[in-house]
């Protein structure tokens, strides 16, 4: 039988496997998210869509650095959907994502809808993958137990 445990205010948790089995869930689906949103973004750079090349050009890119883009935010995407590389996906997607954020800054975009674009996409990614990752848990404690 597995003993549920008290929280702070004294109310029952549920048992450890149930919420292990909670967070894991929630994490793949935040996480699939993402993926799936990315393998979209990336697909469409690869492709060359029309709206990718005019948003892209519009930041001030060229429209030859497209399809390199595309691949790089691809096998970063790649790396994070796979256990056993999800972390090392995970860093290589904040420095993507940084860079989005850098450039939306320097055309001065709007803050909220545009700029932190990129944040909101890190804290799921990195919210995705500590629900799911145990080892990521124990390396990063949000509280102590």
């Amino acid at each position: 039988m597995v003993e549920s445990a008290l929280d702070p205010r004294g109310d029952r948790m549920p048992p450890m496997s149930v919420r292990r089995r909670w967070m894991q869930w929630t994490g793949w689906s935040m996480s699939g998210l993402m993926i799936l949103f990315l393998l979209f973004d990336g697909g469409s750079k690869l492709a060359l869509e029309s709206h990718v090349v005019e948003a892209t050009t519009g930041i001030g890119y060229p429209a030859d650095v497209i399809r390199p883009l595309g691949i790089i935010c691809l096998v970063c995407t790649i790396l994070y959907a796979i256990p056993r590389t999800a972390i090392l996906g995970a860093i290589l997607l904040t420095g993507y994502l940084g860079g989005a954020i850098a450039s939306k800054v320097r055309i001065e975009d709007p803050l909220f809808s545009s700029v932190l674009f990129g944040v909101y996409f890190g804290i799921l990614v990195w919210g995705g993958l500590y629900l799911r990752d145990e080892r990521l848990r124990a390396l990063v404690p949000l509280r102590q137990g």
